[in-house]
């Protein structure tokens, strides 16, 4: 019984969008419970696939919340 647990940020792909859509997670979901069977030949009806949004300020990387670091990383380019 595979289980998948996807993060994503809780910002939309352009503007005016704040989050995914419930087709988009629904072809996540799918895509991904298709892989498992392909590769893995796990049956798609035991794979359990969670997806949660976090919002933007609750991730880090590099020792820094996201909106900060692509901050400094849009400073630096120009």
């Amino acid at each position: 019984m595979p289980m998948v647990n996807i993060q994503i940020t809780r910002e939309g792909t352009g503007p005016g969008r704040n989050a995914a859509t419930a087709e988009e997670k629904a072809a996540v979901i799918r895509g991904v419970s298709q892989v498992l069977l392909d590769v893995l030949k796990k049956p798609m009806d035991s794979t359990f696939v969670v997806i949660e949004e976090v919002g933007l300020a609750n991730w880090g990387w590099g020792g820094l919340p996201v909106p900060e670091l692509r901050k400094r990383l849009s400073a630096e380019k120009k």
